[in-house]
């Protein structure tokens, strides 16, 4: 299957070390940005109680929900540690300062 790429904005208007959100559907998908740059993107529901992990704070790799403190890795959307669940993640890009989500068939 191939990718279906959509830009969802620039680089610089996801905050290092933090999240902006964009709608697919009825599913809300944080794109986050870690401290050096590198871009995530899963969907802004925690497995545990539906929390929104764009509301959280961004450190090593993970995002740790702000209603719980689950710490949910950024690229494979798994709880870390004793928690047990995940949440979908979503391929994503930079090209140029344009990042691209991949949606749809493929991702």
């Amino acid at each position: 299957m191939t990718q279906n790429w959509v830009a969802v904005g620039a680089l610089n208007d996801i905050p290092r070390r933090g999240a902006r959100c964009v709608e697919y559907g009825e599913t809300t998908i944080a794109v986050f940005r870690t401290a050096d740059d590198r871009v995530f993107a899963l969907e802004d529901r925690c497995p545990h109680k539906g929390g929104p992990l764009s509301q959280g704070i961004v450190h090593d790799g993970c995002v740790t929900c702000p209603l719980h403190n689950w710490v949910i890795s950024l690229e494979s959307g798994q709880a870390q540690g004793a928690d047990d669940g995940s949440t979908a993640a979503f391929a994503v890009k930079v090209e140029g300062d344009m990042v691209l989500l991949a949606l749809g068939e493929g991702r």
